[in-house]
């Protein structure tokens, strides 16, 4: 059986300039990357007279067996066009550190992928680069206004603000910079953080045009003064050189789908330590463009899912009309206690029990106002007894699901037809959208509200540090803002080894980081890192390239 690479390298892709033609984009508004990619200059697409509706794909709680959300999300995509619908799929760009690390690529799978594959995970258009380089340039400029005289008065043991680089690297998590002499700036501990957890990428992701980046790279803190007031970007009169940094990345990506779908992919904030949505300038772009725009949260709904209601929709007009929540058979197997390696034999007892985690899931949408699709993405090792069963109990909970065969037929093909034909039924119904919390609750309130609505926990302890930052947040009157949960992805809990649906457990936020310039609050719970490690056997030992440039191990 051919693999992802593969499939895409044997696909027909079509000019960039038909693709956009389809979608109705003008050829003035495109900026050509080769045959294949282009940018879209958002202001110079016209405004379509009744905005497309947006359709929000989730998950059930990840493992390592894996969900295929963004397989998923790609093969609905088709399916709804193969359905008459005129469709934009919105995605996140690939990271290059889970692309060498676990993952091996990200652009969905089999028959449902976004192409040229491989150019979308190495490097694309160079969007991260920049998100990086506006980054370390802020960071640059931090110690260089120290190490000129200092006129603002910043503590250097007091900097908040981190250098990045995209890539897995755990050793450079705590380090030490301005080591050398007086010539070399101030003595000072710093550490890096992979760039989708930068700030940076967070303004980039939630501002609506380039003067909303620039006023919101103007409001980010960078540290506080000697006397603990917060300095920010604004301070340092560096807004304009970062928003010139970023103005072309700024622009959202347009390729395929191997069906031929138009696809935005633009920004990637991973939703287990920042808020995982694409831009809202790709999604809002989608919307002039389409009937339908296809989007996902990262991660379980707990987490992406959560983030994209209480903060990507809050700062523009891109609330969800439809929710599809993946699930597999492998997964809810792993939740109900079943083994890794034992996953492919049939288990009914951990079937059912694995459904737990899925049953919270989809209630915990409700309280946002949905009535979820279960999408139960067909792997090739499930038998037809396990997937009847789970939509046999998704029937007796009163949950709309479809299976969705597109890894192996693609949503171009009749893979999807039967999610398609659910979403777009939902689509019909009125939702009465609501965020989980008001702004004006206090932040260790809003907190306390997504760990017991959301995780299902009895309450959340703070570190005594944690709780000074309360207190600051306060002084400085940043409260009015979402928060922005930064936990494990494999369990509610804020511990990985918890699977299933878990109670009586306690979520510790051992400290709390003020975004000022993307508007939210993140709180670190658990163990969780801004800087992942790579595992033992990382993706990149399987990669390579051949003489005449193609590649391999990169699926």
């Amino acid at each position: 059986m051919a693999n992802d690479l593969e499939i895409s390298r044997a696909a027909t892709l079509q000019p960039i300039t038909d693709v956009a033609r389809s979608a109705g984009i003008p050829e003035d508004a495109l900026e050509l990357y080769g045959r294949y990619k282009a940018k879209v200059n958002p202001a110079l697409v016209p405004r379509r007279a009744e905005r497309g509706k947006v359709v929000l794909v989730t998950a059930m709680s990840p493992t390592p067996a894996g969900e295929g959300k963004s397989t998923v999300t790609v093969g609905l995509g088709d399916a709804l066009a193969r359905a008459g619908q005129k469709t934009v799929i919105a995605l996140r760009e690939p990271s290059l550190g889970p692309v060498l690390g676990m993952k091996g690529g990200a652009t969905g799978g089999g028959y449902s992928q976004v192409i040229p594959m491989e150019e979308i995970n190495l490097h694309f258009t160079g969007d991260f680069h920049a998100i990086t380089s506006a980054n370390n340039a802020l960071a640059a400029l931090v110690d260089n206004h120290i190490f000129q005289g200092n006129e603002l008065g910043i503590d250097p043991r007091r900097i908040t603000f981190r250098r990045v680089m995209d890539m897995n690297d755990r050793s450079l998590r705590h380090i030490v910079v301005g080591l050398g002499g007086p010539g070399q700036g101030t003595v000072r501990e710093d550490g890096f953080d992979i760039t989708v957890a930068s700030e940076i990428m967070a303004v980039f992701c939630l501002a609506t045009d380039i003067e909303d980046l620039t006023a919101r790279l103007a409001r980010i803190t960078v540290g506080y003064t000697w006397d603990r007031k917060p300095v920010t970007v604004a301070d340092l009169k560096v807004q304009g050189a970062l928003a010139l940094l970023l103005k072309d990345a700024l622009k959202p990506n347009l390729v395929q789908t191997i069906a031929g779908t138009p696809a935005l992919v633009h920004g990637g904030p991973f939703a287990n330590i920042a808020h995982g949505c694409n831009s809202v300038i790709a999604t809002s772009l989608g919307r002039d463009l389409a009937e339908v725009v296809v989007t996902e949260a990262g991660f379980g709904a707990d987490l992406g899912a959560e983030k994209y209601m209480d903060i990507t929709s809050r700062v523009a007009d891109v609330a969800p009309d439809a929710v599809v929540v993946v699930a597999t058979i492998r997964a809810l197997k792993m939740h109900g206690g079943v083994p890794r390696e034992r996953l492919d034999e049939p288990n009914p007892a951990g079937l059912e029990a694995g459904t737990a985690n899925l049953r919270r899931h989809v209630r915990n949408l409700g309280k946002f106002g949905f009535s979820p699709v279960v999408a139960i993405n067909r792997f090739t090792t499930d038998s037809a007894e396990e997937i009847e069963w789970l939509l046999q109990w998704c029937s007796q909970e009163g949950v709309d699901a479809a299976v969705a065969d597109v890894w192996a037929q693609g949503g171009g093909g009749p893979g999807g037809d039967d999610l398609a034909a659910k979403v777009l039924a939902a689509l019909k119904r009125n939702v009465d959208f609501r965020p989980l919390y008001p702004l004006q609750m206090g932040v260790a309130e809003k907190i306390r509200t997504v760990v017991r609505e959301i995780y299902g926990a009895d309450d959340v302890e703070f570190s005594v540090p944690a709780l000074r930052r309360l207190e600051e947040i306060e002084a400085n009157g940043w409260e009015n803002v979402p928060v922005c949960m930064a936990k494990t992805q494999y369990s509610f809990s804020d511990d990985a080894a918890k699977l299933g649906a878990p109670q009586g457990f306690t979520v510790h936020v051992r400290d709390l980081v003020p975004k000022t310039g993307a508007g939210f609050i993140v709180a670190l719970t658990g163990a969780v890192m801004t800087m992942p490690g790579l595992p033992k056997q990382p993706a990149a030992l399987r990669m390579g390239v051949a003489g005449d440039g193609t590649p391999s191990g990169l699926f």
